[in-house]
Parts: C-alpha cells; sequence; structure tokens
C-alpha cells in the first residue's frame, strides 16, 4: 500500500498550478521550545491553501469524456477554491455547491475563479447530498474534498517537498486532520520512506473525527462538530484516509479553540502571516506534543494548511490568543465596597499588566470585579496570585477556563444599579503602559466612591476606562477642579442615552 502511493504520489499532477511551498524557520517559537521548529507554508499556494494539490490531481486524471461533462464539488470554502481554479487551468465547468451560511468573501473568490455557485442547505453535508444528486442529475464528476486516492496523492506531494527541503534528519510531522485526505498523503509518503520520522495528527477537542475512529478501530460519525476550525469541521474521517491513517499515523493529539488562537499568534509573530484556525492546528498540537515529552535538541515540522480566515474572526482570535498561551489569568475577586478599595485591590496584585477591570456596584458591603492578569509564567504565576490575594483576605474564583466566563460574562458586568446616589459617569483616556491602571486609580480612588468601572487593553496606545463617581452636589465644583488638574483627557457622558438605557440607576 505504501509503495502503491509513493508511486503515484511521486507522478502526482500538481505543479501545473500549485507551488513548491518553502519549510520556514520558526525561530521566536524554536528559541521558547528548546527544538527547531519549522513550519510548512500551504497558506502560500494561489489559493492560499494545499487543497489545490489533490483536486488538480484528481482532475487532470480525468477521462476526455468525463472532462466534457465537467465536475462538480461540496464546499464552504478551501476545497470549493481548489477544484474552481483547477478547472479553470484545464478549461472545464466547474459547479460548486456551498451552504447558505457560507461567508460572502468565500462565493465570491469561487466565482471570480470562474466556477458557478449554488448556495443550498446550512452544513456541509446538506450541500453535499444536494451537490452527489446534482452530479447524477447532470453527469459531473463529484471531485471528493478527501476521500479520493487521487486526492490523497496530490496531498501526499506536501510531504516529498517537507523531506526534499528538510532531508530525513526529522523527529515529527505535525499535520492538521479534517476529512483525512492530508494526513493519509502525508504519512503513505513519509513512512515508506523514513519509517522512524513520526506523523502526528492534530484535530479540535470539538471536531475529533480520526481519534475517535482510531480509539473505536472503525469510522463513527460524531453527534456535531465545533466551527471554529471550520477547514476541519467534519463528521467522520474519510474511508481510504482511514484506512492509511490506522496502519501509518503515530498519534492524534486533540487542542481547544484557545490553544489554536495562540498558535495563530506564533504564527504571525515569526512569519507576520495570519493562518486560519485548521492552519494553526499542526503548531498547536506541536508545542502541546513538546511540552507533554519534555522534548529538547530535534527538528520538528507543522502544516500550515491555509490563510483563509473571515477578518472578523480576529476579534475573536486576539481575545483568546493570551488565554491559549497561559499569558491571562480571568479572576472574579470580591473586595469591600468602599472608597480606596479598587486602589488596595490593585496595590495588592503590584505592577502587573492589568488587561481586563469590569465591576458595577452591586450592594453597600461588597464589589465583584472581573479582572483580567498578565502572566509571564503561565499557570504557576496564577497561582502566586490567588494565593497572595486569599493571604490578604479577597475571596477569589478563577474563571479562566470556565467557558461562560470567557465568551459572555466577560462582556455583561454591568448593569442597573439600585441604590447608588449622585452617580456621575465619564470616560477617560491614559497613555498605555505597564502599572498606568494601578496610576489612574491612585489618582482618582480615594477621594470618592467608584460605583462602575469598565477597562480592557485593546492593544492601542491609549487606555480608555469608563468610570461611574458618586459624587455628592456640593462635591461637584471639587471634583470639576480635580479632573482638570489630572492631566488626562476625559468626557462627562451622564447624558449618553447608551447610560440612560443600560447604565443608569433608574432615579
Amino acid at each position: 500500500m505504501r509503495n502503491h502511493y509513493l508511486r503515484n504520489i511521486l507522478k502526482a499532477r500538481v505543479y501545473d498550478v500549485a507551488r513548491e511551498t518553502p519549510l520556514d524557520t520558526m525561530p521566536a517559537l524554536s528559541r521558547r521550545f528548546g527544538n527547531e521548529i519549522l513550519l510548512k507554508r500551504e497558506d502560500l499556494q494561489p489559493v492560499f491553501s494545499f487543497k489545490l494539490r489533490g483536486a488538480y490531481n484528481k482532475i487532470v486524471h480525468l477521462r476526455p469524456v468525463a472532462r466534457e461533462q465537467g465536475v462538480i464539488a461540496a464546499s464552504a470554502g478551501n476545497h470549493a477554491q481548489g477544484v474552481a481554479l483547477a478547472a479553470r487551468h484545464l478549461g472545464i465547468r466547474a459547479l460548486i455547491v456551498m451552504p447558505q451560511t457560507t461567508p460572502g468573501i468565500k462565493v465570491e473568490a469561487v466565482r471570480r475563479l470562474g466556477a458557478r455557485v449554488v448556495l443550498h442547505g446550512d452544513t456541509y453535508d446538506e450541500a453535499c447530498a444536494h451537490a452527489l444528486a446534482l452530479g447524477r442529475k447532470l453527469g459531473m464528476t463529484f471531485i471528493h474534498p478527501y476521500d479520493d486516492p487521487h486526492v490523497i496523492a496530490g496531498q501526499g506531494t506536501v510531504a516529498a517537498e517537507i523531506l526534499h527541503h528538510a532531508g530525513d534528519d526529522l523527529h515529527a510531522i505535525f499535520v492538521p486532520v479534517g476529512g483525512g485526505g492530508l494526513i493519509a498523503g502525508v504519512a503513505a509518503y513519509v513512512k515508506a520512506l523514513y519509517p522512524r520520522i513520526r506523523v502526528i495528527g492534530v484535530e479540535p477537542d470539538d471536531a475529533p473525527s480520526l481519534h475517535a475512529a482510531l480509539k473505536h478501530q472503525r469510522r463513527v460519525v460524531l453527534d456535531q462538530v465545533g466551527i471554529f476550525a471550520d477547514g476541519v469541521a467534519v463528521r467522520q474521517v474519510g474511508k481510504e484516509p482511514f484506512r492509511i491513517a490506522r496502519d501509518s499515523v503515530d498519534g492524534v493529539i486533540l487542542v481547544n479553540t484557545d490553544e489554536v488562537c495562540a498558535a495563530i499568534k506564533d504564527i504571525f509573530d515569526d512569519c507576520r502571516t495570519i493562518a486560519e484556525p485548521a492552519g494553526a492546528l499542526a503548531v498547536a498540537g506541536l508545542k502541546k506534543y513538546v511540552q507533554r515529552r519534555r522534548l529538547r535538541g530535534r527538528r520538528l515540522v507543522a502544516i500550515n494548511s491555509g490563510a483563509n480566515i473571515n477578518f472578523d474572526r480576529l476579534r475573536h482570535v486576539a481575545e483568546r490568543a493570551e488565554l491559549g498561551e497561559q499569558r491571562e489569568a480571568l479572576l472574579a475577586v470580591t473586595i469591600p465596597e468602599r472608597p480606596g478599595s479598587f486602589l488596595q485591590f490593585c496595590r495588592a496584585i503590584g505592577r502587573r499588566g492589568i488587561t481586563e477591570f469590569n465591576y458595577r456596584y452591586a450592594d453597600p458591603e461588597r464589589a465583584h470585579v472581573f479582572a483580567g492578569i498578565q502572566l509571564n509564567r503561565g499557570d504557576e504565576e496564577k497561582n502566586e496570585i490567588i494565593a497572595l490575594l486569599r493571604s490578604r483576605n479577597y475571596p477569589v474564583v478563577d474563571m479562566t477556563d470556565n467557558e461562560m466566563a470567557k465568551l459572555h460574562v466577560r462582556y455583561m458586568v454591568g448593569g442597573r444599579a439600585r441604590g447608588v446616589e449622585h452617580e456621575t459617569l465619564f470616560r477617560f483616556e491614559f497613555p498605555e503602559r505597564p502599572g498606568a491602571l494601578l496610576d489612574f486609580l491612585s489618582c482618582i480612588g480615594q477621594r470618592w466612591n467608584i460605583s462602575l468601572f469598565h477597562y480592557r487593553n485593546h492593544g492601542a496606545a491609549y487606555g480608555r476606562v469608563l468610570v461611574g463617581i458618586q459624587v455628592p452636589p456640593a462635591d461637584k465644583t471639587e471634583l470639576q477642579t480635580f479632573l482638570d488638574t489630572l492631566g488626562y483627557e476625559y468626557w462627562e457622558e451622564g447624558g449618553n442615552p447608551a447610560y440612560d438605557l443600560f447604565l443608569g440607576t433608574g432615579s
């Protein structure tokens, strides 16, 4: 079987349209993890994904009669673009069925490549069923995204290039897994030549199709899959890929969304490119593998399978990357409700970077603060901070791994507060630097009680804070003089309709 695929990979027709992509060193990640880490840059293909290889190799091997009838495929992104470009190059009609939920940018990308697009259903499975039915009706050849020997052979050329550039001095190659076409091609090629090189699959923990199949020794259909890494959101691994993987893959590592986001940041830091979530899977798995095995001094390859990321996802990636790298702790801390308590709490934390600080008045005795704190030493430092706060009688709840807190609660801390008298709302800007929030509170947090506080570090040059201050009418002039001499830009927001509708005291 391996020799059969080795021959087909060596004879694969991919370079009419695909590029031989580089194998780049990741210097920063290599230093951090004590290994030489190399990144296979399939994000540099003409369609920003490896999928072009398999699609073209399948289509170019079609008989003349099949070419005349055209090709059809189902895909929400990368495979669709690969089929469209391959068909255009060969002068073949292409019809792509895409779910109605497919982002417009991907639909237009396929149309620009000359394919006709049909939108059908809400999921890939629904689109695929419709494509198969249309193919039979129109006599078009269905181009499967992964469960086809020609597609697998085309994807296997990725491994041929890796070994050509890196030689046999590799410990392991890490491969993202969806339907399994890429890892089947890579494993078949690598194990035929260098069986000692490990081939490790990486999947999201909410879409573990190959992991589940290997565990049960048969293909299984997952009840549901997560769609963050949409390029690998497959409910069942392919039949032929599983047959190959069962004999040739050395293991599968599961990673979570935060770890994927951290890997996207790692790739950006080293290569100044933004990988799609599926494209960063291999780096996330590599990091986990190295940490578990305490590996040092080895050469490791991760395949960046693509860069087709929706721009609006970058917001989520940035939010979660620091958590995935254990560089941010999210803590719920209860402090006394009195003037100066915010300042005392910040002094207890020290001059660590504060990434987030959310609070709204709840009762006259206690205040619940949602705080994000930058970490340099991961869980060890987080545990030290929690122990320090508890030693000073601050009740603390660790929210770092609380999915509801990360997805929702951090944005919802606030609302109306009953019983808050004389509240005045201000927006402030101050230069963003370590300790800036502590300096700000040192100036403002002792004379008057703070009834609302919201701060989030967005990576900008200026920190932006929304503050509610309880100021009796007799203190208005004193407060105005104080703010004018404070040196920070500020705006009073008491008459803002957003405050009246969502934050006001209701009095």
